[in-house]
């Protein structure tokens, strides 16, 4: 696995090594794995104890953020009278970088909380919503240009509430055949097809 934990961050031995982007520092992971990055590129990017680290094949390396999604899924009422029809629940970013693209609604895992705990957390901040974890559907890992997502879908169902928008632009319930209908965020279309199978 690519994804690791930093568990300590402490000074590089130099020796007589000089280098030309300043001062270095050593990222311990938890496996004791180390890898040695510019102070200057820690403090750009916010890195500190508990935050993880996406390291490529290549040797490369991004900030990662760990987020969790929900594809939120009932049953509603179709076109004809005794119809039953499958509908996953997606919402349109109304802030930051990525304003106005699709999502599976969440967000970030905080410290202590395991990610069930965290989208049940999240969906009740965000559309004052209660909801239930029914299975874990994937976990999609995407290179952004700044950072690495990673980030665990959960297929889950409703138990209270009417998801009320309070972070989101707009949303909508989607059936199988209109999944594509959205423009969603690059890291979200590539759980699409799994999410397919679970209608």
């Amino acid at each position: 696995m690519n994804l690791k934990k930093i568990t300590d961050i402490t000074e590089a031995d130099y020796g007589c090594e000089e280098h030309t982007d300043g001062p270095h520092a050593v990222l311990v992971f938890e496996d004791g794995e180390r890898l040695e990055v510019s102070e200057r590129w820690i403090a750009d990017q916010g890195i500190k104890e508990g935050k993880y680290i996406w390291i490529r094949d290549d040797g490369s390396f991004l900030k990662a953020v760990r987020v969790v999604g929900a594809i939120i899924m009932v049953e509603m009422n179709g076109e004809k009278d005794n119809e039953r029809r499958r509908m996953i629940f997606a919402t349109q970013r109304g802030y930051g970088e990525m304003k106005d693209g699709w999502e599976f609604p969440g967000g970030k895992i905080e410290a202590g909380e395991t990610p069930e705990e965290a989208i049940v957390r999240e969906i009740k901040e965000e559309l004052d919503t209660v909801i239930k974890v029914e299975k874990y559907v994937d976990t999609i890992e995407y290179d952004y240009p700044e950072f690495h997502l990673s980030m665990d879908c959960f297929l889950c169902s409703i138990l209270e509430g009417d998801l009320v928008l309070k972070e989101h632009e707009a949303a909508k319930w989607l059936t199988k055949e209109n999944l594509d209908t959205v423009d969603w965020l690059p890291a979200d279309v590539t759980i699409l097809d799994e999410v397919r199978q679970l209608f």
